[in-house]
């Protein structure tokens, strides 16, 4: 089977020497534990970060080792009774095309309920931080405006979509090209969106949000976030989730400049790790499930077809070629 290694760490942007492709020998099931056929993996913004040799939330990744991210597959051979095998499982595993790992650390989930790529989008990771950020983080309440950067992504999305089914009244959101904006408009139902590319961001949203907003969903940190704090109204809250316009950058970020506001407009800035709110995942389910399953919340994914595609598949994600879920099929 084959594997994706991290071979260097990367000096700013990941390149194609970043990552190496190894041959391994087949991995088997001990006790209490599965053997997995991957059939999609994710990547993720955040795994840029585990790239670093930096003490972070999470451990960095292992230069020589494989990478790991979510994945979802078909248990092939299994050592517990708690986990068939034929069963389909979300797991922290992927990177590789198989892969072995503890019965009590998988997810079952059904196939028959929604594709198997939904389970690391919208009704898994990614759409379980969207919701907790807006609703546990950011304290959204009906009748508030939001605004979204990186809202064409996977998180981003799922936020415009929650606010509005959840009753906002106004959601913007920032994307990186023309076609991106008309989808978050077209497709996703957001009020107004803009290009960031175009103008500065801070001009953008006062024109679409002239009476400020209420709440800043940061996907991208930046410029983004000295804007948000400009427009935001008193008692605004933002909920950092990310910062993806930072990550590859080698030098400190120059915004916000105008952190200040903060105090006198009385802001809640707040920053969230997803893992910590897991109680909350049964909600999550609960009512973002039959949206999907209605088709009143749409879930756009990109996917590419094969492991040796991976580390493209990443890049590109940080590069913003995707419009949202960007997924790895290796099956």
């Amino acid at each position: 089977m084959r594997e994706i290694r991290l071979a260097a760490r990367p000096d700013g942007w990941p390149t194609d020497d970043t990552f190496e492709i190894a041959d391994v020998p087949m991995p088997t099931a001990g006790p209490g534990q599965v053997l997995i056929r991957n059939v999609f993996m994710s990547v993720d913004p955040y795994m840029r970060g585990r790239m670093n040799d930096a003490k972070s939330y999470v451990p960095p990744f292992q230069l020589g080792a494989p990478l790991e991210g979510g994945a979802v597959g078909e248990v092939v051979a299994s050592e517990s009774p708690d986990v068939p095998v034929g069963a389909f499982v979300v797991h922290g595993l992927g990177w590789r095309e198989y892969s072995v790992t503890e019965a009590a650390r998988v997810r079952v989930v059904d196939p028959a309920a929604a594709d198997l790529s939904a389970y690391l989008g919208v009704l898994g990771l990614t759409g379980f931080t969207a919701y907790v950020g807006l609703l546990d983080i950011a304290q959204f309440k009906p009748g508030e405006t939001v605004f979204v950067s990186g809202a064409a992504g996977a998180v981003g999305s799922v936020v415009g979509q929650v606010a509005k089914l959840r009753g906002a009244k106004r959601v913007i959101g920032s994307a990186g090209s023309a076609e991106k904006v008309s989808h978050l408009v077209d497709d996703l139902g957001f009020d107004a969106a803009f290009n960031y590319r175009d103008s500065p961001v801070r001009k953008q949203l006062r024109q679409a949000a002239p009476d400020g907003i209420d709440v800043y969903f940061d996907n991208v940190g930046g410029d983004h976030l000295e804007a948000a704090i400009g427009s935001l109204t008193k008692y605004g809250r933002v909920a950092m989730c990310g910062a993806v316009g930072a990550y590859n950058e080698t030098s400190a970020p120059a915004a916000p400049r105008n952190l200040a506001l903060a105090i006198g407009k009385e802001l809640n800035l707040r920053g969230f790790i997803v893992s910590n709110h897991n109680r909350r995942m049964p909600d999550f389910l609960a009512e973002v499930g039959p949206w999907v399953r209605e088709g009143r919340l749409q879930a756009r994914e990109t996917i590419v077809d094969g492991l040796e595609n991976a580390p493209a598949a990443f890049i590109g994600l940080l590069r913003g070629e995707n419009t949202g879920k960007m997924l790895v099929r290796l099956s």
